[in-house]
Order: structure tokens, then sequence, then C-alpha cells
């Protein structure tokens, strides 16, 4: 096969926060220095933004870094916070406790991360950046012992992987650099991280599934600037999770729950935790009368700063949530993953200018001394301190906080999620209750709102190590938990008219979140990129 052949000094695989700003501030030096070097962004959304799913409480540090004058040129950051409150939630009661000090939101805003990408996106072609939205990256060019770019995938293939008549061969996009930026359980990312051994000697990176949904409310419920954070029901003690309540502006609220993936229960459902929770007497009249606008779902790090793989290798480094950066008590990852881009960018910058190795050992050097590593290394014993539970969790995070300051002596390990599961037989089946459609909903009319795109005559992107596995191992030993772990019911136990079990995989309701590659308990789910454009298109989300 002839593939079309493009060159740049750096290529981005990913237009979200930390790719866009890695992408403006190599613009910015360049511009600054008067050099001559080359920047591509290679997006698989068909739209920059379109994929991007996060709450969002948006603390704009990084971005003031970036564009000192972020607000005069236009950046979608209207509604500032003006209120914080946390909730424990029991089955009947709402308890207001103190808002936790990594939980308080003064100066940050309630904003669309989808809209701010795209706004990202403008500043960077308007300082030249090459962005390329509806091109996935599939596969990594290798040479001299490096990773020399990245092969975008072909086009026009059918089920069976052959040519159709509309074909196009990937191209590819060669770089002195490559920087990874493709968010939580970015596909090219974990290849390189098991390909060169990145997490040699870290903590394995753990997970969360977070669910949203945006709303229009009635005029009189909502207040503009207003934070809620819940824990607790309807979650069990043993199980990590909690909500965010965000009012946006024009009488919009972000609702969402997440639940971190190293449950045990394998009939726990992460959608149906989530519809159970607005079904919560302190929470349900906030939607009464409210119109649904939009669904989404995405995984994110909850490692922390034991988890952090090396960064560097030849030829490329990894940038963003593709790395790990998210602060868990915060539930913000935006800021430190802008900051980790703009470093990258300022290491290949010199690197250009001093003709530099293949590895940009100046990024770690950088980002160790920036406020990015202090922040994360502060709070990197909260999130493994919930392992005992929520109760043990909250009164460990307040000994961390207020006694040791985020200074222990000790650094808590982690687990891997795909290892947490308990066997069916050990567990309680959860009965949930059916959606009334006023404000809960069934999998699929959700799954509806979230735009999706995916021509059912293109190869699967999720894939099977083993097709026996299914039924062979999870369905007898964890009831078929991918029936209820997706949030897009792509999997489904069916029966052929001999009544023998087989696992259906509705590849066209995928929302990319990415949780099936994570939890699968003997990891035998591998998600590939689809044809490039293809997936959700988050509006406002």
């Amino acid at each position: 096969m002839t593939r079309e052949r493009m060159e740049y000094d750096v290529v981005i695989v990913g237009a979200g926060p930390a790719g866009l700003s890695a992408a403006i501030r190599l613009a910015q030096l360049k511009q600054q220095a008067g050099a001559s070097f080359t920047v591509a962004v290679v997006e698989k959304a068909a739209e920059v933004g379109s994929h991007i799913l996060s709450g969002a409480a948006f603390e704009p540090r990084a971005l003031a870094e970036l564009i000192p004058d972020y607000l005069a040129k236009g950046a979608p950051l209207e509604t500032p916070v003006t209120e914080d409150r946390f909730l424990l939630l029991t089955e009947k009661h709402a308890i207001r406790l103190p808002t936790p000090p990594q939980m308080r939101n003064h100066g940050n805003y309630i904003i669309s991360l989808g809209r701010l990408c795209r706004w990202l996106g403008e500043q960077a072609q308007a300082l030249g950046v090459d962005i390329f939205p509806g091109f996935a990256a599939a596969d990594l060019l290798w040479g001299d012992g490096g990773v020399k770019g990245i092969v975008t995938g072909d086009m026009g293939r059918d089920k069976e992987g052959k040519e159709t008549a509309h074909f196009q061969p990937g191209v590819e996009i060669a770089a002195k650099y490559t920087l990874f930026a493709e968010g939580c359980r970015g596909s090219l990312s974990e290849e390189l991280m098991k390909r060169l051994n990145l997490r040699e000697g870290v903590q394995p990176q753990t997970y969360g599934i977070g669910i949203k949904e945006l709303w229009e409310v009635d005029p009189t419920k909502h207040r503009a600037g207003r934070v809620t954070h819940s824990v607790g029901w309807p979650m069990d003690t043993r199980t990590y999770g909690g909500s965010f309540l965000y009012h946006l502006g024009t009488n919009q609220v972000a609702v969402g729950f997440v639940v971190g993936l190293d449950y045990e229960n394998p009939y726990l459902n992460p959608f149906e935790e989530f519809q159970r929770f607005k079904q919560h007497s302190g929470i349900r009249p906030l939607f009464e009368g409210g119109r649904r606008l939009s669904y989404g779902a995405r995984a994110l790090n909850e490692g922390g700063f034991q988890s952090i793989p090396k960064l560097v290798f030849p030829g490329g480094a990894l940038i963003g949530c593709a790395a790990g950066f998210l602060n868990v008590p915060k539930i913000k990852g935006t800021h430190t993953a802008m900051k980790s881009g703009m470093l990258a960018a300022e290491a290949a910058f010199d690197a250009l200018m001093k003709n530099g190795g293949p590895v940009l050992e100046a990024y770690p050097e950088k980002l160790k001394t920036s406020w990015v590593w202090p922040e994360l290394q502060g709070v990197r014993n909260i999130r493994p301190g919930f392992h005992g539970g929520l109760f043990a969790g909250l009164l460990h995070a307040a000994v961390d906080t207020f006694i040791f300051r985020g200074c222990a002596p000790w650094t808590l390990k982690h687990r891997a999620d795909h290892k947490s599961l308990m066997p069916a037989r050990a567990m309680q089946p959860i009965a949930y209750p059916k959606p009334d459609n006023v404000v809960s909903f069934d999998r699929l009319s959700s799954v509806y709102l979230a735009n999706l795109s995916h021509d059912e005559n293109q190869p699967a992107h999720l894939q099977l190590r083993d097709p026996a596995v299914p039924v062979a191992v999870n369905l007898p030993e964890y009831d078929a938990p991918e029936q209820r772990y997706c949030p897009a019911g792509v999997y489904e136990i069916v029966k052929n008219e001999e009544g023998t079990p087989r696992l259906q995989i509705n590849a066209q309701n995928c929302v990319h979140c990415k949780t099936c590659d994570i939890k699968d308990p003997l990891q035998n789910i591998h998600w590939v990129t689809p044809e490039g454009g293809s997936g959700p298109n988050y509006v406002g989300m």
C-alpha cells in the first residue's frame, strides 16, 4: 500500500487541552524567536472539542500563563463560581458538610470544556498551527530506535477489513518529536507504555468512570455559579464515588456521577447508580420540570502522583491525561494537563533550536520544578486512602490535609482496577428501579443524546483478544459484568436458537469512554480507534 507522507517538526496527537496548549506554546515561542519549524495537531473527532467531556469547574491558572489576556480574546469562561456546597447523602437525607479545602472553587469558572477546546483550536490556528480533525492516529511510525511520527487510520474498509469503493489509505505524518495528548487511556499512549516499559517502577494507573448529563432547568431553581459535590448514597460505603452539580449560565445545569473502577461487586452498574442518584429527595426537585439536553461518559485517571509513568522516550513524550495528571481531590485535571503540554512544548522548542537529541529530557525536569509536581505530590495519598471505605477515606483525607498537610512520610499504593472484581457468587445482585423518564432514563435513550456517528460497516473498534473468554470466564465467574459497566449498552449476552450464549458487541453505541478497556477482568477487550470522525458529538458538554 502506498501512503501519502507528510513531514512536520512536531506532531501532536489529540486536540484536547494538553495538546492544544502545547501547540499554542510552540507557536508562541516560534513567533518570538523568528523560527521556521512546523507544528501539526491530529484529532480523531470530526471537530475540535466534539469528543471532549468534563465536569467542568475550571481552574484558569495554566490558561492565564499561556494566554494572559484570555478574557479579552473571548475565552468562553462566562460563569464564575459563586458558591461551593459539599453534601453527604444518605438514603433519606442530604447532610451539608464543610467543603474540603481542595474542593473550594473561588476564582474558578463553570465551563463547557468542549467549547474551550474549540476556542483554543482557533487560537492555535491563528498562530499558524495545522489542525487535522477527523483523522484518528491509529499506528506509530518507528525508526532508528524511536518514534518518528504516526499513521492515521484507513478510511473506507468494511467489517471484514476489505477495501470498499470509498477506500482511502491512512497518511504517514512524520515528525522529529511526537507529543501524545490522547487523553485518559489513549490507545497509542498505552501501546507506548507497554512496548517501552514506561510504567516500570510506578504504581498501576487507576480510573473512575464519569457519566454526565446537561440539563435545562426551571429558571426559578437555577443558581448561576453554584457548585455542589456529594459523596455517599447511592454507593455502598466500600465503593468510591460521588456526584457533581454545576450551574452554568442560561438555566443550564451539568450533573454527573463518578464511580471508581476499583469497585468489587460485578452487579454494580455505574449508569444505574447515576440514575438512582437523581431520584434522591434532595436532588430530584432540581430536575423536575426541566429538559435533558445531552449525555456522555468518559473514564478519568485517578492514580495521581505515584502512577505517573516515564514521560519521555526517543522521539516523543506523554502529556496531559495520557500520562495522568488529574488532581483527584480537586476533581480537576485540565489546568495540570495544559501546563504539562506547555512544558513539553518548551522542551521541544529548545531541542529544535539547539538541534538536540531524540529524548526531551528537559520536559520531566521542567515538570518537577513547576507547580504541577508539588500539587500532585501533596494529595497523592487521598484517593488510595479510600480503599478502606468511605468513612475511613474521609477521616484519612482530613488527617492527611490538616495534620500532615500533604507531607506524610509514606506513599500509599494502588491496585489495578481489573483485579478488584469479586466472583458473582460472593456478591449480592443490586435491584435498580426502572426509569421514570422524568429524571431517570435508560441507556439507549441516553446514548441517542450523545449524537453518535459510527458507520456500521467499518471494522469493529472493540476487539476481543480471545473470543472465548466472555462466555467461558466472564459469564460464569462474574455474570458478564461488561453488560453493566458499559454506560452505552455496547455489550449484551444473547442466546441462539439452541440456547447457547454469546457476547454481542453493539460497537455503534460506543461513546468512547474506554471503561471496557480498563475494567474487563482478564483485560480481554481492546479498544482501538475507529474511523476518523466517528463517535460522539458532545454539544455544550
